[in-house]
């Protein structure tokens, strides 16, 4: 199946969508879950167009893996949570909704529920104190 290139994260690249970026370079991006499962829910995109692990080229993947380290450092330090909870979807029988490589950074903590997908849209105005968090954290 070829790549599609109208997918929410390839418009949100080419700035057609709006975007809560906490991180950004030349080869990746990191930014807001709207529809965040826990609070800090930050996704990590290579620029690269790749639909799953496997069409990302090795080059892509070690970039969006080392800026998903950086990101995740920094949510743990701005939310103060006690673990981070990294997740790479491949496929709709996966559970990958969104047909562009990503990782999910989800902060936890005892006693938080384990959703992983978010139900609902969060308004950008909770979304924004967070990533300024994020940001300073990085």
């Amino acid at each position: 199946m070829a790549y599609d290139t109208n997918n929410i994260f390839a418009r949100i690249l080419r700035g057609e969508l709006p975007k809560i970026a906490v991180y950004e370079d030349d080869l990746t991006l990191a930014f807001m879950d709207i529809m965040p499962a826990v609070e800090g829910h930050t996704l990590v995109i290579p620029k690269e167009a790749a639909e799953t692990i496997l069409d990302l080229s090795p080059e892509g993947a070690a970039a969006t893996i080392r800026t998903t380290q950086k990101v995740a450092a920094a949510v743990k330090k701005a939310l103060g949570v006690p673990g981070i909870m990294l997740a790479q979807l491949n496929g709709t029988a996966a559970g990958q909704s969104v047909p562009h490589l990503h990782f999910h950074i989800l902060p936890r903590a005892h006693g938080l529920e384990m959703n992983f997908h978010g139900r609902k849209m969060v308004d950008a105005k909770v979304l924004m104190p967070v990533a300024e968090k994020i940001r300073a954290a990085l």
